[in-house]
């Protein structure tokens, strides 16, 4: 039997950090409150006092600059990772991320390579509020020239870093918030290096394809819990990547299934949900039994009160509630 260890989603995002920065000494990581502190959500506790103030930059509050630092240092050889605090302050460095880190190789006719890695915490339910609270990870998934991370699990917490590394595009990585103090177990030793390229059937199924990704996941598993003891068995499909979407995977569970419910934190109007509804419907329209069901967020900003909050974004209930729906279509 394999030796197994067990963490947190937090140490996984930790130890995966010091791996790349002990394995490549041109990794380094910047961003606010990294160094000193430790990190917003102290994923980089003890890295300063170990790699000193080079390969551990504190950087000033202002998004824009340091990931356009981020995308020069990339093009200049370094393999920066760079972390922005939360997806609502990535927002600042937008213009850098889709006008500049997602175009250069393209258009220098592949001259030039982008090899930067951006974290961002995302997701609600930490009563942050509306400002705090945004799951946009749609908005970067619609970018050609990026891949887009979303890892749900402590394993991918941990592999998919290295992985990204290696690109020669740059990836940008959602942690959701919500996820950090979560548990699971990897293997002890061998190469922890996670696939970014497929997505990931989580729990094989045959009644219903329940598609989802990042802080959703475990609300999907659990809903698939709940429906089993009724008799209903979901296959749950992890997405792992956002951009590019593996579509294949996707298509050959809904032909064994016959219908399909999307779990997503974003909003509904405009969200990846949408997109993958239309990809299904688009190539896999005669292999559905029923349509296809969407449970996202509401269209409010989210709420700080705990309940409205709850209340706003996606839950177990829900999503037995619409794999009910289609059962009955």
């Amino acid at each position: 039997m394999n030796a197994t260890r067990r963490m947190t989603y937090r140490e996984a995002v930790h130890e995966a950090l010091r791996d790349a920065l002990l394995r490549d000494e041109r990794v380094f990581l910047m961003g606010e409150d990294v160094g000193r502190y430790g990190g917003s959500y102290a994923c980089s506790r003890g890295l300063l006092a170990e790699f000193g103030e080079q390969r551990i930059r504190d950087t000033p509050l202002c998004e824009s600059g340091f990931v356009g630092a981020g995308i020069g240092a990339a093009i200049n050889g370094m393999r920066p990772i760079v972390e922005v605090m939360t997806v609502n302050f990535s927002l600042l460095a937008l213009d850098q991320i889709v006008n500049n880190a997602a175009t250069v190789r393209h258009m220098s006719g592949g001259q030039f390579s982008v090899p930067l890695v951006i974290r961002m915490a995302t997701g609600a339910g930490r009563q942050l509020a509306a400002q705090h609270s945004h799951s946009l990870e749609c908005w970067y998934a619609h970018v050609p020239g990026i891949r887009v991370a979303a890892p749900a699990t402590v394993a991918d917490a941990r592999g998919m870093l290295w992985t990204a590394l290696l690109d020669q595009n740059p990836v940008v990585i959602f942690e959701h918030a919500g996820l950090y103090n979560d548990e699971g177990e990897l293997a002890a030793d061998g190469e922890l290096s996670m696939d970014i390229e497929h997505a990931v059937v989580r729990r094989p199924g045959r009644d219903a394809t329940l598609i989802t990704y990042g802080g959703s996941l475990k609300k999907a598993l659990a809903a698939a819990d709940a429906l089993a003891s009724e008799g209903v068995e979901c296959e749950v499909i992890d997405l792992r990547v956002l951009r590019p979407l593996d579509v294949p995977t996707l298509l050959a569970s809904v032909r064994r299934t016959h219908r399909a419910v999307i779990v997503d934190e974003g909003w509904r109007t405009g969200s990846l949900a949408g997109e993958i509804a239309a990809q299904l419907a688009e190539q896999a329209f005669y292999d559905l039994d029923a349509p296809i069901a969407r449970v996202c967020s509401a269209e409010v900003p989210i709420p700080y009160p705990r309940h409205l909050e709850m209340a706003a974004i996606p839950q177990v209930e829900g999503v037995v509630g619409a794999v009910r729906s289609v059962l009955r279509r």
